[in-house]
């Protein structure tokens, strides 16, 4: 499979949370991709575990205020920008970049300190996309 170029910015779909082309910030030292999320509780429903949980802030102009659930998830300590060891609800859904769907994995946290809600981690982009640093948002100019 030939490796699509994607720039240190893209944008990126989630067909099943509501969300097109939301900008994303791509960072090759960062191995799980991540999303800001407010909110996210565990609630158990005849017998299964569910969590719960939003994704972007309601001042993001892409924010759609979906709850949203799955049974599908983990748990993952992972290491903050700051050094900092932290646990984090991490998740599976279908992402759409370049016009092709594939599934990957999101760590929900707070990035409201950010610049970007959406950090982009070298596990999502592994033998699908090199990144050429120079660039932004070539995934959007490929749906021209």
């Amino acid at each position: 499979m030939e490796k699509r170029t994607i720039g240190r910015r893209e944008r990126i779909s989630f067909p099943d949370w509501g969300l097109k082309m939301v900008t994303g910030k791509v960072d090759t030292g960062a191995y799980t991709s991540s999303i800001h999320c407010e909110y996210a509780e565990e609630k158990t429903i005849d017998g299964k575990k569910i969590l719960f949980f939003k994704v972007l802030s309601p001042n993001d102009k892409k924010y759609n205020g979906q709850l949203l659930q799955t049974e599908d998830y983990t748990q993952k300590k992972v290491k903050n920008s700051f050094g900092q060891s932290e646990i984090r609800y991490k998740v599976s859904t279908k992402v759409v970049m370049f016009g092709e769907e594939f599934e990957a994995e999101f760590t929900l946290t707070d990035r409201s300190k950010m610049r970007n809600a959406i950090l982009l981690g070298r596990k999502l982009f592994y033998g699908r996309f090199l990144v050429d640093v120079q660039q932004v948002n070539l995934s959007k100019k490929s749906q021209k």
